[in-house]
């Protein structure tokens, strides 16, 4: 093992430490399984499933000891954010190099004075001085800017901040979506398995997703992929497909569709009946969403190129809204994340998610038979982006917040530091990394209940934030 991969366990194990050892440990078992041991398809793009502001049948015979048994012998290194000679100010000057361990020991020291707070006698410091002092190092030791790490401190708990933010430096592993439309789980395992993959099913909770914990072929380019046996899709846009539990013969809509993999989950539920529209208001990606319908055999949709805010006319049976959002929640796969966003740049999501979300409210149709749903999904973690999004609509279109019916995840915020959300958020789910090993997501179900909109309401958005 080289030196960078010995110094970066000696962090993941302080990591460890800090927050009392065994809850941490457990908190990253699946993630240290298969760090930096999935070999990704090069020259082949993953199929990124998840809106990140850009405006723009089942197998039911499975078997698990089908599968190869996914055992990894990685040792869990943990890529650092800053190397050796990177400064402070992340200028890699030498002569003024940041020494990591030392922000490390001081984040150590003021995480053991927290929590000893209460019996400091005279207190030291107060702990809004104590938060600053742990904000800049933890900025300093990760490589955040200043607003996105008070996001995260006001998120989470101490300890379970930390391990948030550990979670974000380790790549999720590449997940598979069997597509029905064209094989069996059972069937695509075992013809992978035969090419050498190791895999494992993705959990319980799904019966088309596949962990891929190596393969001695890019996952991108075998010839099961070109003959669209599976989509290369995060685990975590499964959910809002199967929050929305699409029928067959349903009229659905998909309004904010790249690249597809949702659309195409959404066809093979329906099993090529009915009638699917997957829109996206970038037509470059557009053409992707063409693409994979086309490889993976699906007969049922159009795809069309329309602003979202502006759909009009069409009334659907289901509506998904996997809203653009900050990413928040996929910082393992976009690094940028931690430096280029600003709060003028959450405004702006949230402002754009009410106007998608009010808008695509009114294309569902409250009287059909079958359906009159809705789910609104993001890949983030912050609550401007998801409850209170939610909250706004249900103040000014006629729906309710309903169980997503998804078996795992947190519940949905109802208050929020000094905000109040509806009670029935709670019904909503929240995802992290640290507790469910996949990227953060949000997901609610929202049931329409008439189709005229309210006289009082327009479709503007007056105000970013629900008050």
């Amino acid at each position: 093992m080289d030196k960078s991969k010995q110094k970066a366990r000696v962090h993941f194990s302080n990591v460890v430490e800090v927050f009392g050892g065994k809850k941490s440990e457990e908190a990253f078992k699946a993630a240290k399984s298969v760090n930096g041991k999935v070999e990704r398809a090069a020259a082949v793009p993953v199929d990124d499933d998840d809106e990140v502001d850009d405006f723009g049948s089942e197998d039911e015979d499975f078997n698990e000891e089908t599968f190869s048994d996914g055992t990894d012998d990685g040792e869990g290194e943990i890529s650092l954010n800053m190397n050796e000679s990177e400064t402070a100010d992340g200028s890699g000057k030498e002569g003024n190099a940041l020494n990591i361990d030392d922000v490390y020991e001081r984040i150590k020291a003021t995480v053991g004075s927290l929590k000893s707070l209460s019996s400091q006698t005279p207190r030291r410091k107060s702990r809004k001085e104590y938060l600053e002092e742990l904000r800049k190092d933890l900025c300093l030791y990760y490589g955040y800017n200043d607003f996105i790490m008070e996001r995260f401190i006001n998120l989470f708990s101490i300890e379970e901040l930390l391990e948030f933010l550990q979670a974000n430096e380790v790549e999720r592993p590449v997940v598979i979506r069997c597509n029905t439309l064209k094989t069996r789980r059972t069937d695509l395992a075992k013809a992978l398995i035969n090419r050498g993959v190791n895999l494992r099913p993705v959990g319980n909770w799904s019966k088309v997703g596949l962990v891929v914990y190596g393969s001695p072929v890019p996952i991108g380019a075998t010839n099961e992929y070109l003959a669209g046996h599976y989509m290369i899709q995060e685990a975590s846009s499964f959910l809002p497909v199967l929050a929305l539990d699409p029928k067959e013969e349903e009229k659905i809509l998909d309004m904010c569709a790249a690249p597809g993999g949702k659309a195409s989950y959404i066809a093979a539920l329906m099993k090529n009946s009915g009638f699917l529209v997957a829109n996206d208001i970038n037509q470059a990606r557009c053409k992707s969403i063409a693409a994979n319908i086309h490889r993976l055999n699906v007969k049922n949709a159009i795809v069309t190129s329309i602003d979202g805010r502006k759909f009009n006319k069409i009334k659907f049976d289901r509506v998904l809204l996997d809203a653009p959002c900050s990413g928040s929640g996929v910082i393992s796969r976009d690094p940028t994340v931690k430096i280029s966003k600003t709060e003028s740049d959450i405004r702006r999501c949230s402002l754009l998610q009410k106007q998608l979300l009010l808008n695509a409210i009114d294309q569902v149709n409250a009287n059909s038979k079958t359906g009159g749903y809705l789910v609104y999904s993001t890949c983030s973690v912050f609550v401007e982006e998801n409850e209170a999004v939610i909250d706004y609509a249900l103040q000014r279109r006629p729906v309710k917040v309903v169980p997503t019916g998804l078996t795992f995840g947190l519940p949905g915020f109802t208050r929020f530091r000094s905000g109040r959300f509806h009670p029935s958020l709670k019904e909503c789910r929240r995802f992290y990394p640290h507790k469910h090993n996949m990227a953060g997501f949000f997901v609610a179900k929202l049931k329409k209940l008439s189709n005229p909109k309210p006289a009082t309401n327009s479709g503007k958005v007056s105000s970013v934030y629900s008050q």
